[in-house]
Formats: structure tokens, C-alpha cells, sequence
């Protein structure tokens, strides 16, 4: 089989003991493996020379893909794969060593099982969907999310004004520190913290929240996922920040940017004992009386 693996971090020793296990694992097991050139030094100084690695810079359907991508560290980390990627529907699965884990939901110590479980074919697969940023000036490398987009104010404590328009049809005018588009999959973070719902995995939909609203009947709205989302900015401000996932642009209001569903999606495996439900009840703690 061939493997791909990744880390944001391997410098911290939590994330870095779980890397090195999982290199050793796959040896073991006489996988290839693959890594990205971020890590090619590290590995070559701090791991044994008889683990043979070869690079690679990214994947898409044009090129020659790996059976799996596995990354190790947190929800974060998973994100990072995108662009390594791509539209080469390569499977991901996510090894957690980092807090909370709603997509990196494989703990440490269930590495061995887990290779075996990829091994034997005991997994499903989600399709997670992407957003797709389509804008006047050249932002970002790769203009694709898996959580959601956001426009935040920046360097000032004045309000701005997002005009939001469905289809080029007007939505509404936001009177707020910024606005989050937001996936399925990105409904359980930024979007969650301003108020918004959770959305399940396999809903064909995005959800507009605004960040802390200046008139407080204006609600977070689920729209389908089929619409373009486009926006006007208005503000004190000179400038403002356009956000993809961890990524941030400065940009002024006369920046056109459109939101659509993209083309191809993440395809994050699971495996067969983990299921979104008792992920929901085990991040947020549902159930549990802390009272004793």
C-alpha cells in the first residue's frame, strides 16, 4: 500500500513521538511511504535510514496518487492536507494527537489497529464539501476550504458592513465584526461559537453567520449549497481581512469575492467502530452531568 503522511508540527514532542510511531508502523508492515518536502530533512536527520521515504510536493487527478493520506496532530492539521491534495480524491484519515478532534478522531494509541483496519478494507468514506473562493485579485494558493470562509474587521473597533447576495440576489446587509460561510463540516467550529447550528456531514447546505451582530434579530440562515454567495464591504476602515480556513488575506472593499460549493470534496475515511453521533456527544459533552 502507499501512504502518505503529514504533520504540521513535528517539532512538538507530542505530535512528533506520534509521527515517528506511525513511520515505524508502516515500515513494519512494508507500506511505502510518502511525505511532502517540509518534512524531508527533519525525517532524515531524527529517523532510522533504513525507512525508505520518497517526496512528494502534491497530488490532483493528473498525477500519480497514494491509497491514503494519513496526517497526525488535530483538526488543523487536516486542513493543512487540502493543498497537498487536491482533487485527487485520495482518502484522509487523521491520527489526533492534538485536543479536540472533531475530523482527527483516531487516537494514538489505536495507530496498530487502525493501519490493520485500512488494511483489511474496514472503513467508510465521507465525502466532506469544499467552499471555492472566486475573487478579483489573487489571494491564496489555494482558494478552497473545508471549514468556511470569513470576512472579519480588522485594526479598528468600528462595525463594518457586509451586503450579502444569494445568487445575485439580495440576501442582507450585516451590520457586524465580520461574516462566516460556513460548510457541514465547518458548523461544529467558528461558525458554532457565534451562534450557529450544527449541520450534519451529508447536508447539502452552508450556513451565514454573522459575528457578533449589531441588531440581534439578524440569525445565522441555512441556505443550500448550490447558490453563490457574493458580498460587498463597507466600513470606517481601509482594509479588511478575507479568511479561508487558517489562511488570511488583507483586502480593501473594493475587492470582488464570490463563495461557491467546489467541485470535488475531502474524502475523509473513518473507520468502522467511529461514527459522527458519538463524536458530537464526546466533543461537546453532551449527556454528561458535571454537577458531581
Amino acid at each position: 500500500m502507499k501512504v502518505a503522511v503529514f504533520a504540521k508540527s513535528v517539532r512538538d514532542p507530542k505530535h512528533q513521538e506520534g509521527f515517528e510511531r506511525l513511520l515505524m508502523v508502516l515500515r513494519d508492515r512494508g507500506h511505502e511511504i510518502y511525505v511532502p518536502p517540509v518534512l524531508e530533512d527533519h525525517l532524515r536527520i531524527t529517523i532510522s535510514s533504513d525507512i525508505k521515504i520518497q517526496v512528494f510536493d502534491f497530488f490532483d487527478k493528473d498525477r500519480e496518487v497514494v491509497d491514503v493520506m494519513i496526517c497526525v496532530g488535530g483538526d488543523g492539521t487536516i486542513l493543512d492536507t487540502l493543498h497537498l491534495i487536491r482533487d485527487s480524491n485520495i482518502p484522509v484519515l487523521a491520527l489526533n494527537t492534538g485536543r479536540l478532534g472533531f475530523l482527527a478522531d483516531v487516537q494514538a494509541d489505536k495507530l496498530e489497529s487502525a493501519i490493520e483496519d485500512i488494511e483489511k478494507g474496514n472503513f467508510s468514506i465521507e465525502s466532506r464539501s469544499l467552499l471555492h473562493l472566486e475573487s478579483s485579485i489573487s489571494m491564496f494558493d489555494y482558494n478552497f476550504a473545508l471549514n468556511d470562509f470569513v470576512i472579519h474587521k480588522k485594526e479598528t473597533s468600528s462595525m463594518i458592513v457586509v451586503h450579502a447576495y444569494l445568487n445575485g440576489e439580495f440576501l442582507n446587509s450585516y451590520w457586524s465584526d465580520g461574516l462566516i460561510i460556513s460548510t457541514p463540516t465547518g458548523s461544529t467550529g467558528y461558525s458554532l461559537s457565534c451562534g450557529g447550528p450544527i449541520i450534519f456531514p451529508k447536508s447539502d447546505s452552508f450556513v451565514i453567520t454573522p459575528i457578533a451582530p449589531h441588531n440581534l434579530n439578524v440569525r445565522p440562515v441555512v441556505v443550500p449549497d448550490d447558490v453563490v454567495i457574493s458580498f460587498e464591504i463597507e466600513g470606517r476602515a481601509s482594509s479588511y481581512l478575507a479568511s479561508m480556513d487558517a489562511r488570511s488575506h488583507s483586502i480593501s472593499g473594493e475587492v470582488n469575492m464570490a463563495v461557491r460549493k467546489a467541485d470535488h470534496k475531502l474524502q475523509l475515511m473513518r473507520l468502522s467502530n467511529i461514527h459522527f453521533l458519538d463524536t458530537l456527544r464526546s466533543k461537546l459533552h453532551w449527556g454528561f452531568d458535571r454537577r458531581n
